[in-house]
């Protein structure tokens, strides 16, 4: 079955809710933006494929309005466009929206981490390290997708190192679109997986020094390898779901 029972995602919904980082009490729309932004984001619905209204609305027994308030929550996410007399699709990825994705989001995890390290605490730091250990975990590396979450998750603890809601608005905006690229890379390639677990121990390493100059040229290297891991992955076509 495509989806599965609602029952089935009611009970997986904390997985569910990682992904979009979405407020305590969801309404359903957000619920059903989640459920079909992981499939996704994990390479189980691909760019172009058509999103079917009805299909949804019988595989989670839930009513058209909510799936088109859904669909519509989705697009403001960059994963789903919706176009007019053709319904909704999976949002294209293409080389151009590749590389202006990452240029964004290249610059504000620039700002992200300059910031945490000049502002860093004895008091507030330990968050932060406590999910940089965790991407170190041995049994994390065996599932691609929840290193991929826990690596957001080091993200949202930086965050909460510098208070700062307006970056934080617009990395959370970013998120679904650049998990999705992200997944793919790493999925793309297990030397993808090994550079990332390289990169977030330097981020930290540098932080924790405050070597602030040298942190721009390390996010410089891992985006421009990250986001061709993408476009080559994008020439296999089709590419498998990530695990």
């Amino acid at each position: 079955m495509w989806f599965g029972s609602m029952w089935y995602y009611a009970a997986h919904l904390t997985d569910f809710s990682i992904v979009m980082s979405f407020v305590a009490h969801e309404s359903l729309a957000e619920k059903i933006a989640a459920h079909l932004a992981e499939r996704i984001i994990k390479g189980e619905l691909i760019s172009g494929e058509r999103i079917q209204e009805a299909r949804v609305v019988e595989e989670l027994h839930v009513s058209r309005g909510s799936v088109r308030e859904a669909l519509l929550l989705l697009e403001s996410r960059h994963l789903v466009t919706i176009q007019p007399r053709r319904g909704a699709m999976v949002a294209e990825l293409t080389a151009e929206r590749v590389n202006g994705l990452y240029d964004i989001y290249e610059a504000l995890l620039t700002l992200l981490a300059t910031q945490v390290a000049l502002q860093w605490t004895e008091e507030n730091k330990m968050p932060l390290l406590n999910q940089a250990m965790k991407l170190q975990s041995p049994e994390l590396k065996k599932d691609k997708f929840l290193f991929m979450l826990a690596g957001f998750d080091l993200m949202r603890a930086a965050c909460e190192v510098i208070n700062n809601p307006y970056l934080s608005t617009l990395l959370s905006d970013l998120q679904p679109a650049i998990q999705r690229t992200y997944s793919l890379s790493i999925r793309f390639s297990q030397e993808g997986l090994d550079r990332s677990i390289a990169f977030f121990a330097k981020v930290v390493e540098l932080i924790l020094a405050r070597k602030v100059a040298e942190l721009p040229p390390v996010f410089r290297e891992f985006s421009l390898y990250q986001r061709q891991l993408v476009l080559d992955a994008m020439a296999e076509n089709p590419m498998p779901a990530l695990d």
